[in-house]
């Protein structure tokens, strides 16, 4: 059997590529691909600026059908619809045998350092799939990837019920954090966004309010988050410039997330005075360590039907990557068209 797979080359770029099917290994299974979520980390890997392995298919927000099991290793059977959490770990590191398997410093990703979904049948091994309700869009089902990252973020953060939260930057993940600020009772929640159709679905996701970058010290944003300033403040972008202002409206005994991306020799100012002053608490989030399954036990009582989407074939993928750059809806390249 042949399949279908869009790969990067280092020095090539995207490529489709028709090749047999590698056969499975004990423990593997394969999915047929219905729907794979492209995000920031794929723009940046074409881009040179985070790391991947050469020739490898890419794709890591992955819903699909079982088509195959090596064995029953597992409790999945072939028909199931599924979400990949797409990370393979060393486990003997010193991260590892501490249970920070996040952090591990053999990590390797599906879609990034491991072959991954964008093609028409994923190989991957069975312990890393999680079993869908039947019924649930497979866009929906791909959302449980970055919705189990944005988990724990939330984790990191671990914001207090009845606290202010601002959130700079409403794409998809940041509609994601919206959505569990409201879960967990934050208030007020404040978006600040310069698009207007993102400012309207960070509302839309359960945001208070919703406010240009440049509105941030107006009378409305004021009146939420009073003369003190947010108990939490998230860089859901990933720019220092960004970042920099957001640490100017944290509170006193404040938390700061990074949540977003940043390019690699983006740099932020920041004195240790000012986080002795303000005993500030700065954390970062990584990928979505134990968390897949809470995503998915999530994915119906959110609001993520509310994320504009647009879904491309497989053979358009240049489309779909120049829709990613404009930013404007969660863009989903869809493999296997004819099992939608």
């Amino acid at each position: 059997m042949n399949r279908t797979a869009l790969r990067h080359s280092t020095t090539d770029g995207l490529r489709l590529a028709e090749e047999p099917l590698p056969e499975l290994a004990p423990g593997e299974a394969s999915i047929d691909v219905l729907a794979v979520g492209l995000c920031g980390t794929d723009t940046h890997i074409l881009e040179g600026t985070f790391p991947s392995a050469d020739n490898v298919i890419m794709g890591h927000e992955v819903c699909g059908i079982v088509r195959e099991l090596a064995d029953d290793a597992s409790d999945l059977a072939v028909g199931d619809l599924v979400t990949v959490e797409p990370h393979k770990y060393c486990t003997e590191c010193t991260y590892c045998r501490s249970g920070d398997e996040h952090l591990c410093i053999n990590k390797k990703g599906y879609g990034v350092k491991l072959d991954g979904g964008m093609t028409t049948t994923m190989v991957a091994p069975a312990r890393i799939l999680y079993r869908l309700d039947p019924s649930t869009d497979p866009r929906i089902g791909a959302m449980a990837e970055p919705l189990a990252c944005c988990i724990h973020s939330m984790d990191r953060l671990n914001p207090a019920s009845g606290t202010s939260i601002l959130i700079a930057g409403c794409g998809p993940a940041g509609a994601m954090l919206v959505a569990l600020s409201k879960a967990r009772g934050l208030t007020p929640i404040v978006v600040s966004e310069p698009s207007e159709s993102r400012r309207e679905l960070a509302l839309a996701m359960g945001a208070d309010l919703a406010v240009h970058p440049d509105d941030l010290d107006s009378a409305e944003v004021f009146a939420l988050a009073g003369e003190q300033g947010f108990h939490s403040v998230v860089d859901a972008v990933g720019r220092a410039a960004i970042a920099r202002d957001l640490l100017n409206r944290i509170r006193k005994g404040g938390t700061f997330l990074v949540f977003g991306v940043a390019a690699p020799d983006d740099t932020l100012a920041l004195t240790p005075r000012e986080v002795y002053d303000k005993e500030l608490t700065i954390v970062g989030s990584i990928i979505n360590p134990y968390t897949h399954e809470r995503a998915v036990a999530m994915l119906q009582s959110l609001p993520l039907d509310s994320i504009p989407t647009r879904v491309f074939s497989l053979s358009d993928y240049e489309s779909a990557f120049a829709a990613q750059r404009e930013g404007r809806e969660k863009i989903y390249i869809v493999p296997s068209p004819g099992l939608t």
